[in-house]
């Protein structure tokens, strides 16, 4: 199986080859953790969990890295008002670092509740002072940096001037983003508008400074990602990932300094994920067309009918190509509900098939499989991968039906070939297991609280307590070894 995915940077399909073979270095641009996580960043994420999977499925030794902004969102015109970070601060009466603790917490809730997989390296830009401080001094020595007031700026200019390409992946010409511009307020600090900053000289009222050559001050945004992706992965890496709307400036910028450091383009492959809209609007907050990912499984809004388990989310999402511009809406949302409990309900029949190695099957497996894995290959596109699912589901309802048969060999291959793309590839999680294992954690701690009220001798309590679990129809059974439940 060769895997082909589509490089932002050539706009192509390409077939992947690793830098190092059967190993793969995959940096995904984490959240700026000033505000809670929103649908359209846990659709991103998503999108490169499920592409983590897919690699990890098909055999590689995957470092993926993932990092944590806390600190440096400041714009180029050095207003402390537009830090964000900043402004929280002040919303919300806290320190900077509280705010970072506060939203990092929830950004991680979030995607455990999506069932998200850890990256194996998740940095922060607090902790790689030091490696941007050494970044931004050798662009200066190498001529692609000056320093102006205690700030210091790429040089855009002269990086094209040397033969580079800034512009490259965003397919922008800067030439003519250079004759157009009009700075009527003079140029200021920067020698030419496009110029973005690597270190910030901090104004009095900025909390979040570090010592550094040129005074205290604080990275700028697109430094920080080269200083900890080449940190964890080298100076050339397979893999770069994050939302459409990194593409320029923020992951332009990265592509500039990895070169103008290393005399190298940093990453062989560019990977960006479309927006997630609702009702066929863009999602935001001024509009009022915005709901949190909480809001969505609570049922607590405007726009859902009904709450949706995180793993009808997940499969919602799924059902579009990381690529494309995914819509939710309550009808897609009630489709989707429908789809995870037929494909869960597929999978529970499986398991109480019996084989005829007598008889012929009109259902070919293998050639499924090869459809699946042509699919998972083809620029992991999970739409037509569910699209082959459910052909299996179709032929599995046939078999429970007695319409079809099966072998005991093929049995066992169809079961773990499915399990494997539904749980360890897509993600899923079937719902009335998780379910079931909550009731019973849930009646362990009822027991114990029963059996304290009774070594207590409060009896009354105690029979409460197994009174109301009969009234629900759970009868509980005392024994030699000790309280077990049944449910009636």
């Amino acid at each position: 199986m060769q895997l082909k995915l589509y490089n932002s940077l050539t706009a192509e399909k390409e077939i992947f080859k690793p830098i190092l073979e059967g190993n793969v270095g995959m940096y995904v641009c984490g959240p700026t953790v000033y505000s809670n996580v929103h649908l359209g960043n846990v659709r991103t994420f998503l999108s490169f969990d499920f592409i983590y999977r897919t690699l990890v499925h098909l055999g590689y030794k995957v470092r993926y890295v993932r990092n944590i902004t806390d600190a440096g969102h400041l714009t180029d015109d050095g207003n402390v008002d537009n830090d964000r970070f900043v402004k929280q601060t002040r919303l919300e009466k806290l320190e900077p670092m509280e705010i970072v603790q506060k939203y990092t917490v929830d950004f991680h809730k979030v995607l455990d509740m999506f069932n998200l997989l850890p990256p194996n390296i998740e940095p922060t830009a607090t902790g790689h002072i030091v490696e941007q401080i050494e970044l931004t001094q050798k662009l200066i020595e190498r001529g692609f940096a000056y320093e102006s007031n205690g700030s210091v700026y790429f040089d855009v200019l002269e990086y094209n001037r040397r033969g580079l390409n800034y512009g490259e992946l965003s397919k922008r010409n800067i030439e003519e983003l250079f004759a157009n511009t009009r700075d009527l307020d003079g140029q200021g600090e920067k020698k030419n508008p496009q110029d973005f900053a690597l270190w910030k000289k901090a104004s009095p009222a900025h909390i979040m400074r570090w010592n550094s050559p040129w005074g205290e001050g604080f990275p700028g945004w697109h430094l920080e990602c080269t200083a900890m992706s080449t940190k964890y992965l080298g100076e050339k890496f397979d893999i770069h990932g994050g939302g459409m709307d990194l593409k320029f400036p923020h992951h332009e910028c990265e592509i500039a300094q990895g070169k103008a450091c290393n005399d190298t383009a940093p990453v062989n492959y560019w990977m960006h994920a479309n927006m997630l809209t609702m009702n066929s609007q863009r999602m935001s907050k001024s509009t009022g067309n915005y709901i949190l990912p909480m809001q969505l499984v609570t049922g607590e809004n405007d726009f859902f009918e009904k709450p949706f388990h995180p793993s009808i989310v997940r499969f919602c999402f799924l059902q579009a190509h990381y690529r494309s511009v995914l819509d939710i809406s309550n009808d897609a949302m009630i489709a989707s509900e429908k789809g995870f409990v037929r494909l869960m309900e597929a999978l529970k029949v499986l398991n109480s098939v019996t084989p005829d190695n007598g008889k012929q099957s009109g259902f070919n497996l293998q050639e499924w499989k090869n459809k699946a894995y042509d699919a998972l290959t083809d620029d992991f596109n999970s739409p037509v991968l569910i699209a082959h699912l459910f052909e299996a589901v179709k032929y599995i309802f046939a078999l429970n039906d007695g319409k079809e048969t099966i072998s005991s060999e093929d049995l066992e291959d169809l079961k773990s070939t499915l399990n494997a793309f539904v749980f360890d590839v897509l993600g899923l999680q079937n719902i009335e297991e998780n379910n079931n294992e909550k009731l019973d954690q849930t009646l362990k701690v009822l027991i114990e609280l029963r059996n304290q009220a009774r070594k207590s001798k409060n009896f009354d309590l105690s029979d409460q307590i197994r009174d109301k679990l009969l009234a629900e129809g759970i009868e509980l059974k005392d024994g030699r070894d000790g309280t077990t439940y049944v449910l009636n």
